[in-house]
């Protein structure tokens, strides 16, 4: 079922020091405090932490997994820089399997499920008055995540996971509207849904989420001033 707090916002659980090397890069991706493209020099992120490279390239292995950072050959980690085609793809790639994976969530779920999963709202609404956008954008695809382990279904589970990462450095990155990363109607609707056991609402209403979610993002060139990644992350 649906994870702790702390491992919904991070995505996986990590511990010790690399865990929070881990942690503080993927709250300031998120945040949009570190722009798509930008290198993280594994001596500069070190020093940062007064830790081993070795330990620093933990951290960034976990966050290449997470499709957060790109690990290129002979040039090093740079955080993800998602392109306007695998935007598409990803979102068309969801419309296709989590419908029907909604589907028979709804055709199986317990009062139980349905419990944990309004909680679970209640947790990305708190996200969201905080103002933990990154935190609030992981929670929204650890929703997702969620139904799909309710419909009981392993592979299509892992499979949505790492389609809900990757669209949540898009969404992060290039939504255009404030309430794109999580639209509490949508999500409550869904829940409602999955509640009532109603298959054929609880698939047309993924689909509409999905359409919407999508029509939120703009792929477009980063502008603007880049602060040190050591002034970003000493503010963790």
């Amino acid at each position: 079922m649906l994870k702790s707090n702390e491992d919904r916002a991070s995505g996986v659980v990590t511990s010790g020091r690399w865990g929070q090397i881990y942690d503080d890069l993927k709250s300031a991706i998120l945040a949009h405090n570190i722009a798509p493209g930008t290198k993280l020099p594994e001596d500069e992120l070190g020093e940062v932490y007064s830790v081993s490279r070795t330990l620093v390239r933990a951290a960034l292995q976990a966050l290449a997994h997470d499709r957060l950072v790109q690990l290129e050959p002979n040039r090093g980690a740079f955080v993800a820089k998602p392109t306007k085609r695998e935007a598409r793809e990803v979102f068309e790639a969801r419309a296709i399997i989590e419908p029907k994976v909604a589907a028979m969530a709804a055709a199986i779920a317990k009062p139980s499920d349905v419990k944990v999963l309004r909680r679970h709202l209640d947790e990305e609404h708190k996200a969201i008055h905080d103002g933990r956008q990154g935190d609030a954008v992981m929670l929204s695809a650890r929703f997702h995540e969620g139904i799909a382990e309710i419909a009981g279904q392993t592979i299509l589970t892992e499979i949505i996971t790492s389609l809900c990462s990757r669209s949540a450095l898009i969404i992060s990155l290039y939504s255009r509207r404030a309430d794109t990363f999580c639209e509490s109607h949508a999500h409550h609707a869904l829940v409602d849904a999955i509640a009532a056991n109603s298959e054929l609402d609880a698939s047309e209403l993924m689909t509409s989420h999905l359409v919407d979610l999508l029509s939120g993002i703009d792929v477009s060139e980063s502008a603007g001033p880049q602060r040190k990644l050591s002034e970003i992350l000493r503010g963790f």
